[in-house]
């Protein structure tokens, strides 16, 4: 059995160096002409290069670049809209940035050239030591002003990474939406699993072998605190699955999880207030990898109880209802989560000898490939449900990757060690 001592819980920042790489954008995207952020001095040309990564990093920005702007109007009355439909811009935008006191303050407006109109003026305000943040949130308002979809530049996500490490070669860090500002959130000789956000992603759950047994912590992001929530229940289980994939409930009260209490994997929920166990499913299969429905009335679960994985789907308003099988299309689909808006599912579906990201809407009886390699597992929904995070095996590496729903690629390279099981935080206050 490990010791204790050896773990390491690390409210501080330590680099996994994340290299976000944009390898396809849309079709058709949006051409913006962002003039570079005027004042500020070097906080200026940080927020201009931030702001403007966070768009190209959707893949639905062309940017201009800064040799083609063919002028630098400092304000609205500046503005010739016919100079910039020479060059074909669909959007022109207009930046500052200024420290006041102990924090700063941008101002960003945006203009639809062809309709020679302002469709949004905003301020945003942050501390002088978080200009990335404050960037973030400026993309964000950029992105939902042109497209009316909630951006997420300034989220987060969680992702656990292997490294040649002796002592400690499993971690599991938090980081910016591109993979920047990485945080170690705890490190670990032996496996972590299943990382998940609670709703109000200020805490997160996971799976930790430390201690030799499965056992489920949940954390504080900001403090590091944690603490050990259920143990495995299963003394004769020698599988290393013994408790896994626990999901929060909607309303932060529950978590779904998978336990080997008599031996076989089966779905229960857990009371985080009276720390009661509730067994949902009961079949000779494996029922496992249950996720909440956006409202928390149904959980949708991967079981092998025809024959070959599929996702299923209990509702939990009524007592003794049978699963209802959501996917029928291959022999293989696992690992499901719903579309923050209800309407589909996002899962692992194998296509022959490739295990793809699928995308499956309800109204429609056919699953539509997001992805085309040979091992993409682990898909997580950004919560404006436009991006799926998930892993990918690449020359024997393992990395993450993303996909937009009109068709943007990135990927997410780490230099060091292996990444894998990525999970994105909802939208932050």
């Amino acid at each position: 059995m490990k010791l204790l001592k050896f773990i390491l819980i690390m409210p501080f920042f330590l680099s996994a160096e994340l290299v976000i790489e944009i390898t396809q954008g849309s079709d058709n995207p949006y051409r913006i002409a962002l003039i570079p952020f005027h004042g500020g001095g070097s906080v200026a040309g940080e927020a201009n290069n931030i702001v403007k990564n966070d768009l190209v990093r959707t893949g639905e920005f062309y940017i201009f670049d800064e040799k083609t702007l063919i002028s630098s109007p400092a304000n609205e009355n500046e503005i010739n809209f016919s100079d910039w439909r020479l060059i074909n811009a669909d959007y022109l935008l207009l930046t500052s940035i200024e420290k006041i006191n102990s924090g700063i303050e941008a101002r960003y407006e945006i203009f639809d050239v062809r309709k020679r109109s302002k469709i949004r003026s905003s301020k945003v305000y942050g501390v002088s030591n978080n200009v990335r943040q404050l960037s973030h949130y400026i993309s964000d308002g950029i992105y939902e002003a042109i497209t009316g979809i909630q951006g997420v530049a300034s989220t987060k996500i969680l992702y656990v990474s292997q490294s040649n490490d002796l002592n400690a070669p499993y971690k599991l860090f938090v980081a910016d939406a591109d993979g920047k500002n990485e945080q170690l959130l705890v490190k670990s000789p032996e496996p972590i699993i299943s990382p998940t956000w609670s709703p109000d992603s200020k805490k997160v759950a996971y799976v930790s072998f430390e201690t030799g047994t499965a056992n489920v912590y949940i954390q504080d992001i900001s403090s590091g605190d944690r603490k050990s929530i259920i143990k495995k229940t299963c003394s004769t289980c020698s599988t290393n699955e013994q408790i896994s994939s626990p999901s929060w409930s909607p309303d932060g009260k529950y978590l779904s999880l998978t336990l080997y209490q008599d031996g076989n994997a089966e779905i229960y929920i857990y009371n985080l207030q009276n720390k009661n166990l509730t067994r949902l499913t009961n079949h000779y299969s494996i029922d496992t990898e249950s996720k909440w429905s956006p409202d928390g009335r149904k959980l949708m679960f991967t079981s092998g109880r025809s024959g070959s994985p599929q996702l299923y789907e209990l509702d939990l308003r009524k007592l003794n209802k049978k699963p209802k099988r959501l996917t029928f299309e291959g022999n293989y689909n696992a690992k499901g989560s719903y579309l923050p808006s209800g309407d589909g599912i996002v899962f692992v579906h194998r296509s022959s000898d490739k295990f793809q990201i699928a995308i499956k809407y309800f109204e429609d009886n056919f699953l539509i490939p997001l992805t085309d390699a040979k091992m993409d597992e682990s898909p997580s929904v950004s919560p404006n449900g436009n991006v799926i995070i998930y892993a990918i095996s690449e020359q024997n590496n393992d990395i993450l990757a993303g996909v937009t729903l009109s068709g943007a690629k990135f990927r997410l390279p780490s230099a060091k060690g292996q990444v894998r099981e990525p999970a994105w935080s909802g939208f932050l206050k």
